[in-house]
């Protein structure tokens, strides 16, 4: 099964939660919010490479000490998500982790045998994936946020 089309209403409701989670998630030092569907959430501060406009985004990550492991899948969509772009074209980003834990971080995005690795875990922590890949026939990336 096709993921909804980017300009679909269900995209604009994943928006609008992402912004609820944000808000409680952040309110509540990541206790509530802090996980999806069993999977950890940290929050993903990044800036519009073509607005200027700060942005953040709650998402699934993989604990791989020290580094952080991030999944663009966007619901395995033909398209990166935008964050993914955003990203990209930062040198030095901050997360924050459940607890209210500020980390400053670098981005890069993990390929061969490292990203094959990196897969089967990111898979076991969050299954969906899996499916995800499935539907697209884009290379997810998987994304390694190394310490700053």
């Amino acid at each position: 099964m096709k993921p909804p089309r980017p300009d679909s209403p269900y995209w604009v409701l994943h928006r609008q939660m992402a912004r609820f989670n944000k808000w409680l998630f952040r309110r509540t030092k990541g206790r509530r919010g802090g996980t999806f569907l069993g999977a950890p959430v940290l929050l993903l501060d990044h800036v519009g490479r073509r607005t200027g406009q700060a942005r953040t985004n709650p998402l699934i990550y993989l604990d791989d000490a020290p580094n952080l492991v991030l999944v663009a899948s966007k619901g395995g969509i033909d398209v990166n998500p935008a964050w993914f772009h955003n990203l990209m074209a930062m040198s030095t980003t901050e997360v924050e982790l459940p607890g209210g834990v500020r980390r400053r971080v670098r981005p890069r995005v993990a390929e061969g045998e490292e990203r094959a690795a990196l897969w089967e875990r990111v898979i076991v922590l969050y299954p969906p994936y899996a499916d995800y890949a499935k539907r697209t026939e884009r290379l997810i990336p998987v994304i390694v946020l190394e310490p700053a």
